[in-house]
């Protein structure tokens, strides 16, 4: 005789549930929805509208002053001049848009959650799973409420795009602050630093690389879920991409699948900080 043990719902609570926030917070994602498409529409207007020359001098100028070295500078004139002759300009600024963007998110949001944690380890112990879930759930998961939520366009992929991209910021702020040399903290708790004053004077200063090195993964898997993001209607490096696989042109999927890999060299070279 067989057991029958009745099925989990989990499908259909996950839908009930989706159904109740759309019903009761549709303002608050109509409010959400605007303020990342303003936020989109500038980064956007700030890249494409001066001359591409002048948009790629400021990105080597930025390079320069980061690494006082010649040799980044030079990739990335070359990245992006590789960029123009392959005539995808227009793409690269729209993906990075989506990358800034959700950079902006992530930094914002991941930076002061890994600063909390770090200094709750009990609380770390209940939000370590929920990160774990956030980066082993199927990315393609995530478009599904995105679509129900913010409709078709760039913002239903940035919000993807975050919910996958935000445990990284979150595990290396919190890395970096719990890693502050114990000798360090009780040094400035002799001379009366105050709890504010530990934050800001011992514990991000020697978090810095660790954060760093957040904002550099945030921009790597921003950019691998470009194209995951034009399955929803972003634009980008994605949709060309997506183009050559449902018309099985290989030229096409090479030619635009090598400017994005060539785009992420620029970012990972410009932005990579060395450990001091």
């Amino acid at each position: 005789m067989e057991l029958s043990i009745p099925k989990i719902p989990v499908g259909s609570l996950a839908a009930d549930g989706f159904d109740w926030l759309e019903t009761n917070l549709a303002i608050v994602f109509d409010t959400l929805s605007w303020l990342l498409e303003s936020m989109i529409e500038v980064i956007l207007w700030i890249l494409q509208t001066p001359p591409e020359l002048v948009v790629i001098a400021v990105f080597v100028g930025l390079t320069w002053a980061l690494h006082r070295r010649w040799q980044p500078a030079l990739l990335v004139t070359l990245g992006f001049l590789f960029v123009l002759n392959q005539g995808y300009w227009e793409e690269t600024t729209e993906s990075l848009t989506l990358v800034l963007s959700a950079c902006v998110v992530c930094m914002g949001v991941g930076v002061p959650i890994g600063i909390a944690v770090a200094h709750r380890p009990r609380l770390y112990a209940w939000v370590a799973p929920v990160l774990d879930l956030m980066q082993t759930l199927p990315t393609f998961v995530y478009l599904i409420p995105a679509i129900v939520f913010f409709g078709i366009g760039m913002v239903p992929g940035l919000i993807a795009t975050v919910i996958f991209v935000l445990p990284a910021p979150i595990r290396l702020t919190q890395l970096g602050i719990s890693s502050t040399p114990t000798s360090l903290v009780e040094a400035a708790q002799a001379f009366g630093a105050t709890p504010r004053q530990l934050l800001w004077k011992v514990e991000l200063p020697s978090a810095f690389p660790q954060i760093m090195t957040g904002l550099n993964q945030t921009i790597m898997l921003s950019l691998s879920m470009v194209v995951i993001a034009a399955l929803v209607g972003a634009d980008g490096l994605g949709v060309p991409v997506v183009r050559a696989l449902n018309s099985v042109n290989t030229a096409l999927g090479f030619e635009s699948g090598f400017v994005i890999v060539v785009v992420a060299i620029m970012l990972d070279r410009a932005l990579r900080v060395k450990r001091g």
